[in-house]
């Protein structure tokens, strides 16, 4: 039986795995993996401890088998959330191979809108694998453009 519940300090270490998986299998080499792999575990451990970093997983038996991360992101009013002063981020979407395809990731994406809608959140914003972006779609999702560059 599938069962929920928030993500905690001691779910660190199945978070650093998840993300690195997650890259792994949309496609980013192990090389630069490996370079993410000390900086996020760094970055996610004092987020987790204070509450910055928070979401959810979905347990088998006390199994994780998926998770979503959450962090508010200060962002100015725009015309998408005009009284608004920050997004909600959405991060770290990972299901378990075996437990694709059940419905577990639609599930992850309605506890962050409710976390968020919670917290007063009035928009949120993800980055999307070739993967999720069907299923993020589905659930009412835009897509926007964004340019980037690494320095």
């Amino acid at each position: 039986m599938i069962t929920t519940r928030a993500v905690e300090p001691r779910d660190h270490a199945t978070i650093c795995d998840h993300r690195y998986r997650m890259f792994a299998e949309n496609g980013a080499s192990i090389e630069s993996l490996d370079a993410m792999r000390e900086p996020f575990a760094a970055w996610l451990a004092p987020r987790l401890e204070d509450g910055r970093y928070f979401g959810f997983v979905l347990e088998d038996n006390g199994r994780i088998v998926a998770g979503v991360g959450l962090i508010l992101l200060d962002f100015p009013p725009h015309f998408l959330h005009p009284a608004n002063a920050e997004r909600g981020y959405i991060l770290n979407v990972f299901i378990e191979p075996e437990y694709r395809g059940q419905g577990l990731a639609k599930k992850l994406m309605e506890l962050a809108d409710a976390e968020f809608r919670r917290r007063g959140v009035a928009f949120e914003v993800l980055h999307a694998s070739g993967m999720g972006r069907p299923v993020y779609e589905g659930l009412g999702w835009m897509v926007m453009p964004e340019m980037g560059k690494a320095l």
